[in-house]
């Protein structure tokens, strides 16, 4: 898995911390999140007098970013070294659309983290499994999209409006009502897509602290400022923590933790994920696993398969509360994908 986390990079050890700047720590880690791609033009669909040696662009790209939100910058490239200036005037963005190397239309709407560790389970199921870090390899057509598959356009407007009827969405699991969402201005549902678009942390958490649960009873108004960098740890005590808040915003108060199950090839599985079991005891992603795929994680016995969030391979005592509070997308929800184990 390719990522700036490594495989079990620091998750076991997780579980025990649940102070404001920990919470924080795995937030950017997750939203800090790269993996590589490697993006071919499709030739028979450039301009006349296109330099076609030169048509593929290679990205290290954020996890919790979109594909649609890559177009401006595979544009420059190619308007710099690809195209003439007659080639790039006939170009037009809302023509332009993805494809996997097996020929299928990429979910645009999907973050890019995801599609990644799709592939990398798609990978757990063919003749000659590797699980060594590649670039994911798509194809960038110039024309033709195809509507029947691709439903809408893929702009960037319509991958905002998709985005934020998956925030609608896991608000509602979460809370039973998208009130939170909804009562948020329009300037700050504008503003967390913004922070998603440019790729800030601190923006996108001004506004998304007012709608996703902390790991502990209290909930600051937003992360501690910070220079950018992953490697600067945040400070060890949240300003705004105070004892007598209340617990309605912890993790554990939630009905339900967002959670989608990715197999491979396979379709997706939504299940209601509760924090905790029978009212007190932590839900872990093992015996969330065990309950929905009995055959790939038996409760006795070997495992047959792996999960894997935000790249990393998740140990068996993770709980979801935490995985809901710190793993989750930038969309709210927490992906899992299955690996299958040979």
């Amino acid at each position: 898995m390719a990522s700036t986390l490594g495989p079990r990079h620091g998750a076991a050890s997780a579980m025990n911390l649940s102070t404001p700047a920990s919470t924080t720590l795995f937030r950017r880690l997750t939203w800090e999140g790269t993996v590589p791609l490697e993006i071919r033009v499709d030739s028979k669909e450039l301009p006349a007098n296109s330099n076609r040696g030169l048509e593929c662009y290679f990205i290290q790209a954020a996890r919790v970013s979109y594909l649609p939100l890559l177009v401006p910058d595979i544009k420059k490239f190619l308007v710099d070294v690809v195209l003439d200036e007659e080639g790039a005037k006939i170009l037009k963005e809302e023509d332009w659309w993805f494809e996997a190397e097996d020929g299928s239309p990429l979910k645009w709407h999907w973050p890019i983290g995801l599609l990644y560790d799709n592939h990398t389970i798609a990978a757990t199921i063919r003749p000659t499994p590797t699980t060594d870090p590649v670039p994911l390899r798509l194809v960038l057509h110039l024309a033709l999209p195809p509507a029947d598959k691709l439903l809408l356009v893929p702009s960037a407007e319509a991958c905002k409006q998709a985005f934020m009827g998956q925030l609608k969405e896991a608000d509602f699991i979460r809370w039973g009502s998208t009130k939170r969402m909804t009562s948020l201005r329009k300037a700050e549902q504008d503003g967390i897509w913004e922070g998603i678009k440019e790729h800030n942390f601190d923006d996108y958490w001004r506004v998304a602290s007012k709608v996703t649960p902390t790991t502990i009873p209290t909930r600051s108004q937003s992360p501690p400022p910070s220079s950018g960098s992953l490697h600067t740890r945040p400070p060890s005590v949240d300003p705004g923590t105070t004892a007598s808040a209340p617990d309605k915003d912890g993790a554990s108060s939630v009905r339900s933790v967002p959670i989608r199950i990715y197999l491979p090839d396979g379709p997706v599985l939504q299940e209601l994920a509760p924090p905790l079991l029978d009212g007190e005891r932590p839900h872990t992603i093992s015996r969330f696993l065990t309950s929905t795929l009995p055959l790939l994680f038996p409760e006795v016995g070997k495992q047959h398969a792996y999960a894997i969030v935000q790249g990393v391979v998740c140990p068996p005592e993770a709980e979801l509360s935490w995985l809901g509070a710190c793993m989750a997308g930038a969309d709210g929800w927490v992906n899992i994908c299955v690996g299958i184990t040979r």
